[in-house]
């Protein structure tokens, strides 16, 4: 969002709990159909204990709004690009794009803003973070793969130890189908919920009527050893293209499909990609945990219930 928040450890460590409490107030209303009457959900407290969760993670995004127009304000204009440290332009964090339409005159308000701060800020806020814990996890526990990485990481950096620009993440091809694989097996969100618009008629003879509320479980799905043989193997030659070519296009629901999809599923790419590759320059991923150790548990978003531990080995 073009803001730091390196200075108010507190506040963050607030919004990561409010975050996580907010997840689990929405899956104790979701897994309880009496509470999804407006009306009985009101004199529950759970939902006093939300709206007020709501408030602070509203309060929290006003603030880091309010803190980058103060930084325009002072800095007089916005600029239309900034020169980074390799004298290359660097596009404006996407709370400037939002500020600057604003001040432009478009019909975007305070909280139109607020409203797609909270989406990126909330949305990828632990999903990417546990993207990044799951696949280290596996490249720990398959040193051969970790290799393969760190070839197509020399080749693109050679013995360069600057940091990643946006073409060096563009051509980590197969960093990309490591990262796919394990989105696979530990999708970020193990479900979503769609409502049919009209009647369906499955394959197996069965049909769901229109305005019917569908889960879709994307775990089980991407477990399907019809879909992926031997699903519990973690290959990431899957998705290979010729390899994906073979499959449905909605077999693989990382970041859901069609209209409705993860408007943030390219930036969290980058995001995973960046700190994986710089991980992996630096250190040495070794297995403390295996894949076998860890206890799922599922709320919005799947999590180890003990933990997940990786030792990390100094390269040099």
């Amino acid at each position: 969002m073009g803001t730091r928040l390196d200075q108010e450890k507190e506040k963050q460590k607030a919004y990561a709990k409010a975050v996580y409490r907010m997840g689990e107030l929405i899956v104790h209303r979701v897994l309880r159909p009496w509470l999804y009457i407006d009306a009985t959900y009101f004199f529950t407290s759970q939902y006093w204990e939300k709206k007020k969760v709501v408030n602070f993670l509203h309060k929290f995004s006003n603030s880091v709004i309010r803190e980058r127009k103060t930084s325009f304000r002072e800095g007089d204009e916005i600029k239309k690009s900034v020169e980074d440290d390799f004298n290359a332009k660097k596009r404006l964090a996407m709370l400037d794009l939002l500020i600057a339409a604003q001040k432009a005159g478009a019909s975007i308000s305070d909280e139109g803003i607020r409203e797609e701060v909270d989406t990126f800020m909330f949305e990828g806020h632990d999903t990417t973070a546990m993207s990044i814990c799951f696949t280290m996890l596996l490249l720990a526990n398959h040193r051969k793969i970790q290799d393969k990485i760190m070839e197509e990481l020399q080749d693109i950096f050679e013995d360069s130890d600057r940091l990643p620009n946006y073409q060096d993440l563009q051509n980590m091809t197969y960093l990309e189908m490591v990262i796919k694989e394990s989105l696979r097996m530990y999708p970020s969100v193990p479900l979503i919920a769609r409502v049919t618009d009209e009647d369906i008629h499955t394959k197996s003879g069965y049909v769901v009527p229109g305005s019917m509320f569908v889960h879709i479980y994307i775990y089980d799905l991407h477990h399907n050893p019809k879909l992926y043989p031997d699903p519990e193997k973690f290959d990431p030659e899957r998705f290979l293209p010729e390899n994906c070519q073979k499959r449905h296009p909605f077999a693989y629901l990382p970041f859901s499909a069609g209209p409705r999809n993860c408007i943030g599923q390219k930036f969290a790419m980058l995001e995973i990609k960046t700190v994986i590759s710089t991980v992996l320059r630096k250190f040495i991923l070794e297995p403390i945990d295996t894949p076998a150790d860890i206890v799922l548990i599922m709320d919005l978003i799947i999590r180890s219930k003990n933990g997940i531990r990786v030792n990390f080995k100094p390269r040099h």
